[in-house]
Protein backbone atom coordinates (compact mmCIF):
# COMPACT_ATOMS: atom_id res chain seq x y z
CA UNK A 1 0.00 0.00 0.00
CA UNK A 2 1.34 3.49 -1.23
CA UNK A 3 0.29 7.00 -0.30
CA UNK A 4 -1.77 8.86 -3.04
CA UNK A 5 0.82 11.63 -3.33
CA UNK A 6 3.58 9.72 -3.15
CA UNK A 7 2.65 8.39 -6.94
CA UNK A 8 1.20 11.75 -8.06
CA UNK A 9 3.67 13.86 -6.88
CA UNK A 10 6.25 11.10 -8.86
CA UNK A 11 4.14 10.92 -11.80
CA UNK A 12 4.21 15.33 -12.03
CA UNK A 13 8.16 15.09 -12.69
CA UNK A 14 7.21 12.90 -15.88
CA UNK A 15 4.70 15.61 -16.89
CA UNK A 16 1.62 14.64 -15.22
CA UNK A 17 -0.56 17.42 -14.21
CA UNK A 18 -3.51 16.43 -15.56
CA UNK A 19 -6.31 14.00 -15.01
CA UNK A 20 -9.76 12.87 -16.30
CA UNK A 21 -11.88 9.86 -15.45
CA UNK A 22 -14.53 8.90 -13.69
CA UNK A 23 -14.53 7.69 -10.01
CA UNK A 24 -14.14 4.38 -8.38
CA UNK A 25 -13.63 3.49 -4.32
CA UNK A 26 -9.98 2.25 -4.89
CA UNK A 27 -9.68 5.45 -6.53
CA UNK A 28 -10.63 7.57 -3.67
CA UNK A 29 -7.60 8.66 -2.31
CA UNK A 30 -6.22 9.80 -5.62
CA UNK A 31 -9.12 12.06 -6.69
CA UNK A 32 -9.00 13.34 -3.38
CA UNK A 33 -5.60 14.40 -3.69
CA UNK A 34 -5.48 15.95 -6.85
CA UNK A 35 -8.59 18.05 -6.57
CA UNK A 36 -6.91 18.97 -3.23
CA UNK A 37 -3.72 19.92 -5.29
CA UNK A 38 -3.80 23.84 -7.17
CA UNK A 39 -1.48 23.17 -9.14
CA UNK A 40 -3.05 19.67 -10.47
CA UNK A 41 -6.17 19.15 -12.68
CA UNK A 42 -9.03 16.62 -12.45
CA UNK A 43 -11.65 16.68 -14.58
CA UNK A 44 -14.78 14.63 -13.77
CA UNK A 45 -15.96 12.95 -17.01
CA UNK A 46 -19.41 11.61 -18.64
CA UNK A 47 -17.92 8.31 -19.58
CA UNK A 48 -14.47 6.88 -19.45
CA UNK A 49 -14.41 6.85 -23.16
CA UNK A 50 -14.50 11.07 -23.02
CA UNK A 51 -12.15 10.76 -20.13
CA UNK A 52 -9.42 9.16 -22.82
CA UNK A 53 -10.43 11.06 -25.73
CA UNK A 54 -10.20 14.31 -23.23
CA UNK A 55 -6.42 13.18 -22.25
CA UNK A 56 -5.99 12.48 -26.06
CA UNK A 57 -6.87 16.25 -26.96
CA UNK A 58 -4.54 17.41 -23.64
CA UNK A 59 -1.58 15.68 -25.64
CA UNK A 60 -1.90 17.28 -28.77
CA UNK A 61 -1.43 20.74 -26.24
CA UNK A 62 2.07 19.08 -25.34
CA UNK A 63 0.72 18.05 -21.68
CA UNK A 64 0.55 14.09 -21.17
CA UNK A 65 -2.97 13.44 -18.74
CA UNK A 66 -3.50 10.03 -17.15
CA UNK A 67 -7.02 8.82 -17.76
CA UNK A 68 -8.49 6.85 -14.88
CA UNK A 69 -11.38 4.64 -14.41
CA UNK A 70 -13.00 1.29 -13.02
CA UNK A 71 -12.57 -1.49 -14.85
CA UNK A 72 -16.58 -2.05 -15.36
CA UNK A 73 -16.25 1.29 -17.40
CA UNK A 74 -13.59 0.05 -19.78
CA UNK A 75 -15.99 -1.24 -22.00
CA UNK A 76 -17.08 2.59 -22.44
CA UNK A 77 -13.17 3.22 -23.85
CA UNK A 78 -12.82 0.85 -25.78
CA UNK A 79 -13.70 3.07 -29.02
CA UNK A 80 -11.78 5.77 -28.35
CA UNK A 81 -8.95 3.61 -27.50
CA UNK A 82 -8.86 1.28 -30.36
CA UNK A 83 -9.88 4.14 -33.63
CA UNK A 84 -8.61 7.36 -32.01
CA UNK A 85 -5.54 6.70 -29.51
CA UNK A 86 -4.38 3.34 -31.47
CA UNK A 87 -5.18 5.14 -34.77
CA UNK A 88 -3.31 8.56 -34.68
CA UNK A 89 -0.59 7.01 -31.95
CA UNK A 90 -1.53 9.60 -29.04
CA UNK A 91 -0.22 8.21 -25.71
CA UNK A 92 -2.37 7.92 -22.58
CA UNK A 93 -1.17 6.20 -19.53
CA UNK A 94 -4.56 4.92 -17.99
CA UNK A 95 -5.41 3.75 -14.40
CA UNK A 96 -7.63 1.32 -14.37
CA UNK A 97 -9.04 -0.53 -10.75
CA UNK A 98 -9.57 -4.35 -10.68
CA UNK A 99 -13.25 -4.64 -9.44
CA UNK A 100 -13.76 -8.60 -9.83
CA UNK A 101 -10.74 -9.80 -8.94
CA UNK A 102 -10.72 -13.28 -9.27
CA UNK A 103 -8.74 -13.26 -5.58
CA UNK A 104 -11.07 -11.27 -4.03
CA UNK A 105 -14.73 -11.35 -3.03
CA UNK A 106 -16.58 -8.91 -5.04
CA UNK A 107 -20.17 -8.11 -6.54
CA UNK A 108 -21.49 -10.06 -9.17
CA UNK A 109 -21.88 -7.56 -11.87
CA UNK A 110 -18.02 -6.90 -11.76
CA UNK A 111 -17.11 -10.88 -12.05
CA UNK A 112 -16.97 -11.05 -16.10
CA UNK A 113 -14.91 -7.84 -16.71
CA UNK A 114 -12.48 -8.92 -13.29
CA UNK A 115 -11.23 -11.97 -15.37
CA UNK A 116 -11.10 -10.46 -19.18
CA UNK A 117 -9.29 -6.83 -17.92
CA UNK A 118 -5.50 -7.60 -18.82
CA UNK A 119 -6.69 -9.78 -21.58
CA UNK A 120 -8.65 -6.76 -23.13
CA UNK A 121 -6.14 -4.58 -22.56
CA UNK A 122 -4.24 -7.33 -24.25
CA UNK A 123 -6.70 -7.49 -27.48
CA UNK A 124 -6.38 -4.03 -27.50
CA UNK A 125 -2.37 -3.89 -27.89
CA UNK A 126 -2.26 -1.80 -24.68
CA UNK A 127 0.90 -3.39 -22.75
CA UNK A 128 0.06 -3.29 -18.99
CA UNK A 129 1.30 -4.18 -15.37
CA UNK A 130 0.05 -4.16 -11.64
CA UNK A 131 -0.30 -0.59 -10.06
CA UNK A 132 2.73 -0.16 -7.76
CA UNK A 133 1.91 -0.96 -3.67
CA UNK A 134 4.90 -0.36 -2.30
CA UNK A 135 7.27 2.83 -2.69
CA UNK A 136 10.40 1.69 -4.05
CA UNK A 137 7.89 0.40 -7.35
CA UNK A 138 6.81 3.94 -8.00
CA UNK A 139 9.27 5.66 -9.93
CA UNK A 140 10.75 1.55 -12.22
CA UNK A 141 6.75 1.83 -12.92
CA UNK A 142 6.08 5.37 -14.28
CA UNK A 143 9.86 4.40 -16.01
CA UNK A 144 8.57 1.54 -17.71
CA UNK A 145 5.49 3.27 -18.96
CA UNK A 146 7.15 6.29 -20.04
CA UNK A 147 9.39 4.71 -22.49
CA UNK A 148 6.66 2.60 -24.00
CA UNK A 149 4.95 5.78 -24.38
CA UNK A 150 7.44 7.18 -25.68
CA UNK A 151 8.62 4.70 -28.24
CA UNK A 152 5.16 3.64 -29.37
CA UNK A 153 3.00 6.82 -29.01
CA UNK A 154 0.37 4.36 -27.86
CA UNK A 155 -1.36 3.86 -24.34
CA UNK A 156 0.16 2.23 -21.13
CA UNK A 157 -2.27 0.32 -18.73
CA UNK A 158 -1.78 0.35 -14.83
CA UNK A 159 -3.93 -2.14 -13.22
CA UNK A 160 -5.05 -1.41 -9.46
CA UNK A 161 -6.07 -3.69 -7.03
CA UNK A 162 -7.98 -2.98 -3.57
CA UNK A 163 -6.08 -1.66 -1.29
CA UNK A 164 -3.26 -0.16 -3.44
CA UNK A 165 -3.42 3.05 -1.93
CA UNK A 166 -3.69 4.29 1.96
CA UNK A 167 -6.76 6.12 2.99
CA UNK A 168 -6.68 9.90 1.92
CA UNK A 169 -9.59 12.12 3.16
CA UNK A 170 -9.90 15.30 1.35
CA UNK A 171 -9.53 18.20 3.41
CA UNK A 172 -10.51 20.98 1.49
CA UNK A 173 -10.34 21.13 -2.23
CA UNK A 174 -10.04 23.37 -4.72
CA UNK A 175 -13.23 24.50 -7.23
CA UNK A 176 -12.76 22.95 -10.59
CA UNK A 177 -14.57 24.34 -13.76
CA UNK A 178 -16.67 27.39 -13.31
CA UNK A 179 -20.33 28.23 -12.04
CA UNK A 180 -22.66 27.35 -14.17
CA UNK A 181 -23.95 30.62 -15.25
CA UNK A 182 -27.77 31.22 -14.36
CA UNK A 183 -28.59 33.17 -17.54
CA UNK A 184 -27.50 31.95 -20.93
CA UNK A 185 -27.80 34.05 -24.40
CA UNK A 186 -29.81 31.72 -26.79
CA UNK A 187 -29.98 33.46 -30.33
CA UNK A 188 -32.39 31.33 -32.70
CA UNK A 189 -33.36 34.63 -35.45
CA UNK A 190 -31.39 33.39 -37.24
CA UNK A 191 -33.95 30.34 -38.58
CA UNK A 192 -34.70 31.81 -41.95
CA UNK A 193 -37.03 30.11 -44.82
CA UNK A 194 -35.73 28.66 -47.69
CA UNK A 195 -33.69 25.92 -49.09
CA UNK A 196 -30.48 24.66 -46.56
CA UNK A 197 -26.76 25.19 -46.70
CA UNK A 198 -24.98 22.38 -47.62
CA UNK A 199 -22.41 20.91 -45.32
CA UNK A 200 -19.42 22.08 -47.85
CA UNK A 201 -21.18 25.61 -47.90
CA UNK A 202 -20.69 25.79 -44.19
CA UNK A 203 -17.33 24.89 -44.20
CA UNK A 204 -16.32 26.86 -46.68
CA UNK A 205 -17.78 30.15 -44.91
CA UNK A 206 -15.99 29.00 -41.83
CA UNK A 207 -12.68 28.74 -43.08
CA UNK A 208 -11.61 31.78 -44.35
CA UNK A 209 -12.11 33.38 -40.35
CA UNK A 210 -9.94 30.22 -39.15
CA UNK A 211 -6.63 30.32 -40.79
CA UNK A 212 -3.22 28.86 -39.48
CA UNK A 213 -2.38 32.32 -38.88
CA UNK A 214 -4.80 33.85 -36.67
CA UNK A 215 -3.98 30.75 -33.87
CA UNK A 216 -6.81 28.38 -34.45
CA UNK A 217 -7.12 24.81 -34.77
CA UNK A 218 -10.29 23.08 -36.36
CA UNK A 219 -11.15 19.45 -34.82
CA UNK A 220 -13.59 17.50 -37.62
CA UNK A 221 -15.92 15.19 -36.92
CA UNK A 222 -15.64 11.88 -38.51
CA UNK A 223 -17.36 10.54 -41.41
CA UNK A 224 -17.98 13.39 -44.00
CA UNK A 225 -17.46 16.61 -42.14
CA UNK A 226 -13.29 15.89 -42.11
CA UNK A 227 -13.63 14.53 -45.49
CA UNK A 228 -14.99 17.53 -46.84
CA UNK A 229 -13.11 19.97 -45.08
CA UNK A 230 -10.16 18.31 -46.20
CA UNK A 231 -11.05 18.82 -49.96
CA UNK A 232 -11.56 22.51 -49.17
CA UNK A 233 -8.78 23.44 -48.01
CA UNK A 234 -6.08 20.91 -46.55
CA UNK A 235 -4.39 22.98 -43.65
CA UNK A 236 -2.04 22.20 -40.58
CA UNK A 237 -4.14 23.30 -38.09
CA UNK A 238 -6.99 20.80 -39.09
CA UNK A 239 -7.35 17.00 -37.34
CA UNK A 240 -9.75 14.98 -39.17
CA UNK A 241 -11.30 12.30 -36.76
CA UNK A 242 -11.49 8.85 -37.93
CA UNK A 243 -13.54 6.36 -35.77
CA UNK A 244 -14.28 7.42 -32.48
CA UNK A 245 -17.24 8.85 -33.32
CA UNK A 246 -18.57 11.52 -30.59
CA UNK A 247 -15.27 12.20 -29.11
CA UNK A 248 -14.69 15.39 -31.47
CA UNK A 249 -15.74 17.71 -28.46
CA UNK A 250 -13.72 15.27 -25.59
CA UNK A 251 -10.50 16.33 -27.38
CA UNK A 252 -11.31 19.81 -27.99
CA UNK A 253 -12.15 19.91 -24.53
CA UNK A 254 -9.05 18.45 -23.60
CA UNK A 255 -6.56 20.93 -26.27
CA UNK A 256 -8.07 24.01 -24.97
CA UNK A 257 -7.23 23.77 -21.99
CA UNK A 258 -3.92 23.31 -21.94
CA UNK A 259 -3.59 25.91 -24.72
CA UNK A 260 -5.76 28.79 -23.68
CA UNK A 261 -3.31 30.47 -26.26
CA UNK A 262 -5.29 28.82 -29.23
CA UNK A 263 -9.14 29.26 -30.40
CA UNK A 264 -9.94 25.57 -30.44
CA UNK A 265 -13.02 25.28 -33.09
CA UNK A 266 -14.92 21.67 -32.77
CA UNK A 267 -16.96 21.12 -36.19
CA UNK A 268 -19.60 18.42 -34.73
CA UNK A 269 -22.40 16.29 -36.31
CA UNK A 270 -25.87 15.86 -34.82
CA UNK A 271 -25.03 11.60 -34.94
CA UNK A 272 -22.07 12.01 -32.91
CA UNK A 273 -22.69 14.32 -30.69
CA UNK A 274 -25.71 12.06 -29.45
CA UNK A 275 -23.94 9.54 -29.17
CA UNK A 276 -21.39 11.27 -26.20
CA UNK A 277 -24.06 14.19 -25.40
CA UNK A 278 -22.71 13.74 -21.68
CA UNK A 279 -19.68 15.51 -22.79
CA UNK A 280 -22.07 19.19 -23.52
CA UNK A 281 -21.99 19.33 -19.68
CA UNK A 282 -18.35 18.67 -19.34
CA UNK A 283 -17.56 21.10 -21.42
CA UNK A 284 -20.40 23.50 -19.52
CA UNK A 285 -18.38 23.03 -16.81
CA UNK A 286 -14.72 23.43 -17.55
CA UNK A 287 -14.96 24.58 -21.34
CA UNK A 288 -13.46 28.09 -21.56
CA UNK A 289 -13.91 31.18 -24.14
CA UNK A 290 -11.35 29.95 -26.46
CA UNK A 291 -13.95 26.82 -26.93
CA UNK A 292 -16.22 26.99 -30.19
CA UNK A 293 -18.75 23.71 -30.42
CA UNK A 294 -20.09 24.11 -33.80
CA UNK A 295 -22.62 21.62 -34.71
CA UNK A 296 -23.69 21.28 -38.36
CA UNK A 297 -27.03 18.93 -38.20
CA UNK A 298 -28.92 17.38 -41.16
CA UNK A 299 -30.70 14.93 -39.04
CA UNK A 300 -29.00 12.17 -40.75
CA UNK A 301 -26.01 9.37 -40.53
CA UNK A 302 -24.82 10.91 -43.87
CA UNK A 303 -21.49 8.94 -44.50
CA UNK A 304 -23.44 5.41 -43.40
CA UNK A 305 -26.32 5.95 -46.07
CA UNK A 306 -28.22 8.96 -44.51
CA UNK A 307 -30.25 6.85 -42.32
CA UNK A 308 -32.20 9.77 -40.06
CA UNK A 309 -31.36 10.69 -36.60
CA UNK A 310 -33.31 12.04 -34.21
CA UNK A 311 -32.22 15.29 -34.09
CA UNK A 312 -35.45 16.50 -35.92
CA UNK A 313 -37.29 15.64 -32.33
CA UNK A 314 -34.42 17.32 -30.41
CA UNK A 315 -32.76 20.60 -29.63
CA UNK A 316 -29.16 20.77 -29.24
CA UNK A 317 -29.42 23.89 -28.46
CA UNK A 318 -31.81 23.67 -25.56
CA UNK A 319 -29.14 20.84 -24.25
CA UNK A 320 -26.27 23.14 -24.24
CA UNK A 321 -28.03 26.10 -22.53
CA UNK A 322 -29.13 24.19 -19.82
CA UNK A 323 -25.81 22.63 -19.49
CA UNK A 324 -23.93 25.73 -18.89
CA UNK A 325 -22.34 27.66 -22.53
CA UNK A 326 -22.83 31.02 -21.67
CA UNK A 327 -23.61 31.59 -25.62
CA UNK A 328 -25.28 29.55 -27.49
CA UNK A 329 -27.23 30.24 -31.05
CA UNK A 330 -29.38 27.87 -33.26
CA UNK A 331 -30.80 28.39 -37.03
CA UNK A 332 -30.01 27.57 -40.31
CA UNK A 333 -28.06 31.01 -41.48
CA UNK A 334 -23.94 31.05 -41.88
CA UNK A 335 -24.11 34.28 -40.34
CA UNK A 336 -24.14 33.04 -37.13
CA UNK A 337 -21.01 31.90 -37.68
CA UNK A 338 -19.88 35.73 -37.40
CA UNK A 339 -21.65 36.31 -33.67
CA UNK A 340 -20.03 32.92 -32.65
CA UNK A 341 -16.44 33.57 -33.65
CA UNK A 342 -16.95 37.79 -32.17
CA UNK A 343 -14.67 38.42 -29.99
CA UNK A 344 -16.91 40.05 -27.78
CA UNK A 345 -19.13 36.69 -27.48
CA UNK A 346 -18.27 36.64 -23.45
CA UNK A 347 -16.93 34.16 -21.50
CA UNK A 348 -16.96 30.19 -21.36
CA UNK A 349 -17.58 27.93 -24.41
CA UNK A 350 -19.92 28.77 -27.09
CA UNK A 351 -22.13 26.71 -29.21
CA UNK A 352 -24.27 27.30 -32.25
CA UNK A 353 -26.71 24.56 -33.87
CA UNK A 354 -26.63 25.39 -37.58
CA UNK A 355 -29.11 23.21 -39.33
CA UNK A 356 -27.79 22.08 -43.23
CA UNK A 357 -29.30 19.48 -45.62
CA UNK A 358 -27.74 16.19 -46.49
CA UNK A 359 -25.41 15.10 -49.38
CA UNK A 360 -21.89 15.75 -49.91
CA UNK A 361 -19.45 16.01 -52.70
CA UNK A 362 -19.28 13.67 -55.74
CA UNK A 363 -16.07 11.89 -55.84
CA UNK A 364 -14.92 13.19 -52.42
CA UNK A 365 -11.30 12.09 -51.49
CA UNK A 366 -9.84 11.52 -48.37
CA UNK A 367 -6.74 12.98 -46.48
CA UNK A 368 -3.63 12.26 -48.11
CA UNK A 369 -1.82 12.15 -44.77
CA UNK A 370 -1.95 9.15 -42.34
CA UNK A 371 -3.98 9.75 -38.75
CA UNK A 372 -0.56 10.11 -37.20
CA UNK A 373 1.29 12.30 -40.21
CA UNK A 374 -1.77 14.78 -39.32
CA UNK A 375 -1.18 14.12 -35.40
CA UNK A 376 2.54 15.67 -36.35
CA UNK A 377 1.76 18.30 -38.51
CA UNK A 378 -1.01 20.01 -36.44
CA UNK A 379 1.92 19.41 -33.30
CA UNK A 380 4.53 20.77 -35.14
CA UNK A 381 1.73 23.78 -36.41
CA UNK A 382 1.20 23.87 -32.65
CA UNK A 383 5.32 24.18 -31.98
CA UNK A 384 5.94 21.26 -29.83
Amino acid sequence: MIEAHEFIDSARKFGYSYYAGVPCPFLDPFINYVTECHNLTYISSANEGDAVALAAGTYLGGQPAMAIMQNSGLGNAINPLTSLTHTFRIPVLLIITLRGDPELKDEPQHELMGRITGSLLESMKIPWEYFPTASDQILPTLTRASQHIQKSNRPYGLIMRKDSLAPYEKKGSKTQGRTLHLKHQTSSYYLQTGALYSRTEALAYLLPQTTPQNNTVLIATTGYTGRELFALEDRPNQLYMVGSMGCASSLGLGLSLVRPDLKVIVIDGDGAALMRMGNFATIGMYGGSNLIHILLDNEVHDSTGAQATISSNFSFAQVASACGYPLVLEGNQLTLIDELLAPSAGKGPRFAQLKIRSGTLEDLPRPRLSPPETKQRLMAYLQL
